[in-house]
């Protein structure tokens, strides 16, 4: 992602969001997914698996031809996608959790990613918040399948 970057939509009440719903998706900037990124994800989680942390043998042994990041690490980048593409001027927002997560292609060791993000619904919680469903799809650069779909729920609290 470039630092220069401007997000695509800010947020600063639930009707701006609602307005979302049904809308285009918005697009991330390309985020770079490199073995440094793939060894600190593994160091975190304990997930030392030879095809991400080994990368001459995933090159020999993988169907792959080479290391792949670990699904869980591609789904965390997630929000950190997000928060490039959108802003919300709130008092608070939280990550709420997942109803369906894919992951429909590897991630090669050297890939670039980015996320679109449709709004998929909103709806009214306790305290005066709303919930968000994002629908996510992540792209690897230069594949046509992408390498995850998730719906994403967030709270958002203005």
């Amino acid at each position: 992602m470039t630092a220069s970057a401007a997000p695509l939509a800010a947020f600063n009440n639930a009707e701006a969001v609602l307005a979302r719903v049904g809308a285009e998706p918005l697009v991330s900037e390309w985020l770079s997914v490199d073995q440094d990124k793939v060894d600190r994800f593994a160091e975190a989680t304990g997930d030392h698996q030879w095809i991400h942390v080994d990368p001459e043998r995933a090159r020999r042994e993988s169907p792959f031809g080479g290391p792949v990041a670990h699904g869980f690490l591609t789904l965390s980048l997630i929000p950190a996608l997000l928060g490039e593409t959108v802003t919300f001027e709130q008092r608070m927002g939280v990550n709420y959790g997942l109803n369906r997560v894919r992951f429909v292609s590897p991630v090669l060791v050297g890939s670039s990613l980015r996320g679109k993000f449709a709004v998929e619904s909103v709806t009214e919680v306790d305290d005066g918040g709303v919930q968000v469903a994002w629908n996510v799809t992540v792209e690897r650069q230069g594949s046509e399948r992408p390498v995850c779909i998730a719906e994403f729920i967030t709270r958002h609290y203005f």
